[in-house]
């Protein structure tokens, strides 16, 4: 809903809505859908399910998005007074998933240098495309 919010506000041009931040918003959620994937696979792998459904259920954990992204385009007039506050909301979100499942998941299977490692590089990553697209 945060990429359709974002998209609505450039286009409405609501003061400090870019395109170029609504592309980024849009780039960092579908590279947050990677470790929100995850957690939800890994755990079910860990419980006897195959690698196939596994992965289809991590996949579909994101199906929601799109229709959620129109409504939030559509939406977004009406919620303009709230935007700041709802997509602060939305990223504090995907940081708590993060940081309560996959982190720890990341650090218990012995691989918690590489685990830490590729949590850095996500993260100069972001920045690299916070600073370029905005």
């Amino acid at each position: 809903m945060a990429i359709g919010v974002a998209f609505g506000a450039a286009s409405l041009g609501i003061p400090g809505a870019t395109l170029g931040a609504a592309s980024s918003l849009a780039i960092g959620i579908g590279l947050q859908n990677f470790p929100e994937g995850m957690a939800v696979s890994m755990p079910l792998r860990r419980e006897g399910l195959t690698r196939l459904k596994s992965f289809w259920y991590g996949q579909l954990s994101a199906v929601v998005e799109p229709v959620a992204a129109v409504s939030g385009a559509a939406f977004v007039y009406l919620a303009q007074p709230f935007l700041t506050y709802a997509l602060s909301f939305a990223a504090g979100a995907m940081i708590f998933v993060v940081a309560e499942e996959v982190i720890p998941e990341s650090q218990s299977g012995g691989n918690g240098d590489l685990a830490t490692l590729c949590l850095l590089a996500g993260f100069v990553i972001m920045m690299v495309l916070d600073t370029a697209l905005g």
